[in-house]
This record gives C-alpha cells, structure tokens and sequence, in this order.
C-alpha cells in the first residue's frame, strides 16, 4: 500500500505524495491527473489546494525536493505553507531539524521550531529570490517596468498598488475597509487569472489590512486555486511591502505578526540585504493518513470508497490554538 498526507499550513490545504516511497514514481501527466481529482471539494477529505509532491534531490545541499501541484494541475514555482508541511515531512523521516529543501526555483533553508502550542507542529522557511521586474511575472501594458505603491488605473480606479515576485508572483494592495477585502478582491483577481493583456501568466492578488504595528491581516486570491485561507509566500511578499511602504510601522528587528481567514504566521522580513528574502514562520499541521494501492495513483482513482483514512488528532489541536488567539 502507498501513502498520501493531508495536511495544512494555515488551512492553505494539501495532499503529500512520497515519490520515494513508490514502487514506480507517478508521470507528470499523471500527477496533473491526481491533483485535478482529489482536489476537488467533493473530492477525497473535502479536497485540498494542491498535492505536495517529495522527490529525492540531486543537489548537493538538499535534502528533498518539493514539486507544487495545484488544484487545476498547474504548477507553482514555490508555496511558503506547503514548503513548512513538506519540511516537517523530510524532518521526521530524517531525524535532522535544519536543512535545505529544493525548489523550482532555489534550494531554500527550513527550521524546526518549538511547537505553538501542544501537538501544534511548526516550521521556519525560507522565502526567496525576490524580484521586482515585469519580466519576473510577467505583466505589461501597465505603464511601468516595477509597481511600487502605485495607482493602476487599467486595473482599479482608487487603489495603489505593489508587485513582488518570490518566486510566485504577487500582486499587493493595502485596503480600510470588508468591501474592498472581499468583493474587489474577488472580483481583480478573477479577472486577472482568466485571460488578460495584464498578467497573461496570472497573478495571486493579496489585499491587507494594516491592524498596528507589525500587524497585518491578509487575504489571498491565488493562482490555480482562487480564494484560499492562507497563502505563505503571498504573506510574505506582502509583509516586505509592508516594511517597503510603511516604514515608520514596521520595525524589521521583529516579526511581523500576520493573521489570515487560516489562522496566523509570522514572518522576518530582510528588505536591507543585498539579497533580501522572508522567514515565513507557521503552522505544519498534519490531518490524515491515507492508505491506498499505489495503482490507484497512477490512475487517479483516488475515492473514498478506496482507501482507509487515519485521523492523526492534530486538527483539533489546531483548531484549540486558532480559538486561543482569538481570532476574527
């Protein structure tokens, strides 16, 4: 019998597929096919925002290898929450707490951390390269080769606006009030993952509501997903854009506490690097264990029906966290 994980950073929901523990590793298609099947809500355990796929890495330096798949079957450069649940995964089954974890795009330092609260598991990561270009989304025809709180007006009519790439592709706005929150949000980044002249790539949309100092609460359309509960490196590009365009209510020498429909992280934002990156520390929560016939992932047969489900008990240690901070 083969393996799947359910598990979340922050709510931002996953399945982890062990490719090194397959008699035969899945194909590409074939992990496209899973991902489109058992994400879906009607789907296996409510489904999920994407698989985590763990692979043996031929660098030097790393320990693992982490392949994001969304819920569409497209593929993310990085995701801050699922590289948390995937660092705890390489963790356990190692017995080493720091290490590095390939990427698309960079070989990334992780860190064990003391547990939140008790059976509340947690990670720090690494989030970068950090990028500013167009060319690093891409967009065009906005007028402009970065965005640095700035008005678009091809995009909104009374928002400025902030573009950071690391590696995925953020597009930010700090906003006062629920309307532009929820409905603008929903509504720009909608537009703006269906073909358009902007982000032809897409683009995940964060909206934040600067609650103090250090504070941030953040709300995240994403690419491949739509609105999801939490979104690590959309939490971590907007925290640098916080600490870039707020400079007197960001004291980059502490974290950034930063609340999300999910529950809260924290990050460490470097903006005064030469490499600036984030430390996006959180939550790696695991839910489930999922026995199932390996055939059945090869397939992408994946039901209820056919597999046996263990409830690790974590989820409610979470929930009791969450409840503990109080959040909205």
């Amino acid at each position: 019998m083969a393996q799947l994980l359910k598990v979340h950073g922050s709510e931002n929901q996953f399945f982890i597929l062990d490719q090194t523990a397959l008699d035969h590793k899945l194909s590409a298609d074939e992990l496209t096919h899973l991902a489109q099947t058992i994400c879906k809500p009607t789907s296996l355990l409510g489904g999920a925002d994407g698989v985590l796929v763990v692979d043996q890495s031929d660098h030097k330096a790393a320990l693992g290898r982490m392949e994001v798949v969304n819920a569409d079957g497209s593929r993310a450069s990085m995701c801050g929450n699922g590289l948390r649940c995937v660092s705890r995964y390489i963790a356990d089954h190692s017995g080493k707490d720091s290490f590095k974890v390939e990427t698309p795009a960079a070989d990334l330092l992780v860190n064990r951390q003391p547990n939140l609260a008790d059976n509340v598991f947690a990670f720090a990561v690494e989030i970068s390269p950090v990028r500013y270009q167009k060319e690093a989304f891409p967009f065009d025809h906005l007028g402009m080769d970065q965005v640095m709180n700035q008005p678009l007006p091809a995009l909104n009519d009374h928002l400025k606006f902030t573009t950071i790439a690391v590696p995925n592709p953020h597009l930010i706005s700090f906003v006062d009030n629920d309307h532009d929150l929820n409905d603008t949000l929903g509504t720009l980044g909608k537009q703006l993952n269906e073909p358009n002249q902007y982000f032809p790539d897409g683009v995940n949309v964060n909206f934040a509501k600067i609650l103090g100092q250090n504070q941030l609460f953040v709300r995240t359309y994403e690419r491949g997903v739509g609105f999801t509960n939490a979104c690590g490196t959309g939490m971590s590009a907007t925290s640098l854009a916080f600490a870039l365009n707020y400079p007197d209510m960001v004291d980059v020498n502490q974290p950034i506490e930063v609340t999300n429909p999910g529950g809260m992280v924290k990050t460490i934002v470097h903006p005064n690097d030469e490499h600036q990156w984030i430390e996006l520390i959180g939550n790696a929560t695991f839910t489930h264990q999922i026995d199932v016939d390996e055939a059945k992932l090869h397939a992408a047969s994946v039901t209820a029906d056919s597999v046996q489900v263990h409830d690790t008990g974590e989820e409610a240690s979470y929930q009791a966290f969450i409840k503990s901070l109080q959040l909205n």
